[in-house]
């Protein structure tokens, strides 16, 4: 086989992993309403439904991508499809909420693999950097597909075979993608891998996973449950930083947030998708509980939000090499103020070209928003360093999908939203 050949299935195995991962983040929202009539379950077992993936995510992003370095990216990078196929399936067969939130929990410890593994293989696959950087650039854009086609891809297959089958479609994806990884994908190291941190990951648990949790049970906060979650994550935080100072090669590497642009971006990416996480889960509730419509419907009626991530996130990238991240991140900013001002006059009677035009102006903020927050955060990084400073700022993305969901959730309990 020829080594372009080779390097395009290679490529093609890892953007399919990308979407498969991602897609799990967006394509349960719209089961949702119908997960909660199956399974008689709360708001906050819908939270957790979501929360459960995006949250396990965030916290071992960084752990998945330092021991594939150390142990073998090919390795590391099957055994997260295995894991994801099996989360998959236990969620497909889940009798209860409390099952599939543990079977969620499953399937996102196979994507944490996934995600950074797959971009570290891409990278030692292309080392001409002119075929390198095409390579990233479609990589990159395969985060668009992913949600563009979450919504519209989890609707049909609800109105067609029912919930369940949002979760069969990943498992033919994983058995070929895990077969062709042996035979086309050749193994990779890093020559000086970063050491485990067993600590660190454990107290960023705790703190991520307590806010979390205190937030999806805010509705009671005078409970000492409530209250003994946010205790955790003060003293889990305070842990943490004070812990991380004192290592040589810490989990979280505390000296990125020293440059200004790193930080800022870091800000940006958790706000940014605190809003789309609150976003997407309370339009899919909205569509099917308030207007009524079927999953199928509610699916096609998000398509101006997933086909406009879709066509803006690669002329976003090249607007950022053209003009810098200033300009995107303005348009982006711009683009959800004028979302957000709209979606206070949705009601149940809404017209639907109204619906349409909010969510395609939402699309164009999510579109536009992650070129420049990668390109700001890396931007003053030396060479060592920028690859950990884009992992963390996906793992900003992650943590900020889960605290939108859990806001989310908190504030529409009591509505008709809930169903």
């Amino acid at each position: 086989m020829r080594a372009s050949t080779r390097q395009r299935l290679v490529l093609a195995i890892c953007c399919l992993s990308i979407i498969i991962s991602l897609m799990d983040v967006s394509i349960v929202n719209v089961a949702l309403p119908s997960i909660h009539s199956d399974l008689s379950t709360s708001v906050s077992g819908l939270q957790w439904t979501v929360d459960a993936y995006t949250l396990v995510l965030a916290v071992l992003l960084p752990l998945a991508g330092s021991t594939a370095d150390r142990i073998g990216r090919r390795r590391i990078f099957q055994l997260g499809l295995i894991v994801f196929g099996l989360g998959s399936l236990a969620c497909s067969l889940a009798p209860g909420i409390g099952w599939l939130i543990a079977a969620r929990a499953l399937q996102a410890i196979g994507g944490t693999m996934l995600n950074p593994v797959a971009m570290a293989i891409v990278v030692t696959t292309f080392p001409n950097r002119t075929e390198r950087a095409k390579a990233i650039g479609v990589f990159g854009s395969m985060s668009g597909l992913a949600f563009a086609l979450g919504p519209i891809l989890g609707g049909a297959l609800v109105a067609t075979w029912g919930w369940r089958s949002i979760f069969w479609v990943n498992l033919p994806i994983v058995v070929i993608a895990v077969v062709c990884t042996q035979l086309f994908v050749p193994e990779s190291r890093a020559d000086n891998a970063r050491r485990f941190d067993p600590i660190g990951q454990l107290l960023l648990v705790l703190t991520l996973g307590s806010l979390v949790a205190a937030i999806i049970e805010s509705g009671r906060w005078s409970t000492p449950t409530t209250v003994g979650l946010l205790v955790c994550t003060a003293l889990a935080a305070t842990a943490l930083v004070a812990y991380e100072r004192r290592r040589t090669e810490p989990l979280l590497e505390l000296r990125l947030f020293r440059s200004l642009r790193f930080s800022s971006a870091l800000v940006i990416a958790v706000v940014a998708y605190c809003s789309f996480g609150a976003y997407l889960f309370v339009t899919t509730l909205y569509l099917q509980n308030v207007r009524g419509v079927s999953a199928l419907a509610a699916g096609l009626t998000l398509l101006p939000l997933g086909v406009a991530i879709l066509i803006i996130s690669p002329y976003a990238g090249r607007l950022v090499a053209a003009r810098g991240p200033g300009l995107p991140l303005l348009i982006a900013g711009t683009a959800l103020v004028l979302s957000a001002l709209a979606s206070f006059t949705i009601g149940a009677t809404t017209p639907l070209p109204v619906l349409l035009g909010i969510y395609l102006v939402f699309g164009i903020f999510v579109g536009m928003i992650n070129p420049p927050l990668v390109n700001t955060a890396v931007s003053e990084m030396p060479t060592d360093m920028a690859g950990l400073a884009a992992s963390m700022v996906s793992t900003g993305r992650q943590v900020g999908i889960s605290l939108g969901v859990a806001l989310a959730g908190t504030v529409i309990a009591s509505t008709p939203l809930a169903g």
